[in-house]
């Protein structure tokens, strides 16, 4: 008897699940890559120049020789990647999912190779509601309207480029959705006295807020699809609880930033399109950030603070072929200078005037091929970056304006083949 009830409580458990498992349910999807590339010039870059964004300033020997101006190449495979969509019974009348994706790309430069984590979710899905609470893509990323480019960078630093944890509800309006999305900071920080991290963000106190407004519509018969959207951003950081006198302070720095984006698409092309303005723009690894307006109390060297804008555009052209895709992108970013007047130091993503890496503008233009067979793919683009630095006067002090525009600049270039290698699953 007593070996019946031990068989009996080890099977219910089996037996409980068997009755439900049709309401629960795992799908894996992903897929391997491998990306070989080579560049003609150092750049600004993470995990062995795989994800690229500009090339650095030329740095000049004796004899005058650009020292970066070198040819290199990199084989990796870390940007392999997978992802599992889960399902399960309805709640609170919605129905449920939940998605986990995560890629060997490592959380920092040392741990190149090392699994972290991309999207982890969990959606709530009514008629014309849905609540997302979760890390995924910052709302100024819009998945249906991003670079189609086989580079990682995906369009960076032209395209805003972050993933948050966050908690987004988006509400249907016909055709039309409104999502108000509340966001803190993960892998994709702000900057400050301390060097990148998400402290800035979790002193403040606040969550980032963003609102997005899209209308979509799509013929099936005539594959028609249009969208259009803009979205508004407002966050606020604190640089730093102590003053450099160790006085404690609570001096925020607030800043916005807008989107607004346009995509066509029918059975032969695709056309995307999509601006950006705004301030302090470093968790969005795009140009900008933040500097010191004035010192408000010398004693107790309080200090106040100034965004640094910067406005990007970038068009995105391909068309849809089953077999093969041709593909066109163009992308440049602008630093526009403070708002006020800059009196003392610089937080930002290409702005170092110490180093004289100082940033005037960036552009890319990039050509794809893409060739599909069955699960496999093999994509060889070629890219054109280049920056242009803010150059020194016959001093030694680079030229910009009191508000960090840049006054006189040069252009330094880099060509990059990229060749990428897939199976998909």
């Amino acid at each position: 008897m007593k070996k019946c009830l031990i068989i009996l409580a080890a099977i219910l458990p089996i037996i409980s699940f068997a009755q439900d498992e049709k309401k629960f349910g795992i799908k894996f999807s992903g897929f391997v890559k491998t990306d070989l590339f080579f560049d003609t010039h150092e750049s600004v870059n993470v995990r062995e120049g795989h994800f690229l964004l500009y090339p650095l300033n030329e740095k000049l020997d004796p004899e005058g020789n650009d020292l970066y101006a070198s040819t290199k190449f990199n084989f990796l495979s870390i940007q392999t990647r997978l992802r599992a969509i889960i399902s399960g019974p309805d709640a609170l009348g919605a129905k449920t999912s939940g998605v986990v994706e995560g890629e060997f790309f490592g959380t920092s430069n040392a741990d190149i190779n090392g699994f972290r984590l991309r999207h982890a979710f969990v959606k709530l899905n009514w008629a014309k509601t849905e609540l997302l609470v979760g890390q995924n893509w910052h709302p100024m990323f819009n998945t249906n309207c991003f670079p189609g480019t086989v580079s990682f960078n995906t369009g960076a630093p032209f395209e805003p480029f972050s993933r948050n944890p966050q908690i987004r509800v988006t509400q249907k309006l016909g055709k039309f959705s409104l999502a108000l999305t509340a966001l803190s900071q993960r892998g994709f920080t702000s900057t400050g006295p301390a060097g990148p991290s998400t402290i800035y963000s979790r002193e403040s106190g606040v969550p980032a807020a963003n609102l997005t407004f899209d209308f979509k519509t799509k013929n099936e018969e005539t594959g028609k699809e249009y969208l259009a959207g803009a979205s508004i951003n407002f966050k606020t950081i604190q640089p730093t609880i102590v003053s450099d006198s160790g006085f404690q302070t609570n001096t925020n720095i607030a800043s916005f930033g807008t989107t607004v984006f346009f995509k066509y698409a029918c059975h032969f092309f695709t056309v995307k399109l999509h601006n950006f303005y705004g301030g302090d723009a470093t968790n969005l690894t795009m140009l900008g950030g933040y500097a010191v307006k004035e010192v408000t109390n010398i004693e107790k060297a309080f200090v106040e603070y100034t965004p640094i804008m910067n406005n990007s555009s970038w068009i995105d052209i391909h068309t849809n072929g089953k077999n093969w895709q041709y593909g066109l992108f163009g992308g440049y970013s602008k630093n526009l200078g403070a708002v006020d007047e800059i009196k003392g130091a610089i937080y930002a993503r290409g702005l170092d005037t110490k180093a004289r890496e100082y940033v005037d503008y960036v552009y890319r233009m990039s050509g794809r091929v893409i060739f599909n067979a069955g699960n496999f793919r093999v994509a060889p683009e070629l890219e054109y970056t280049v920056a242009a630095y803010a150059q020194p006067d016959e001093y030694g002090m680079i030229q910009i304006d009191p508000k960090g525009k840049v006054t006189k600049s040069k252009e330094i270039g880099n060509f990059r083949l990229l060749i990428g290698v897939y199976y998909f699953f």
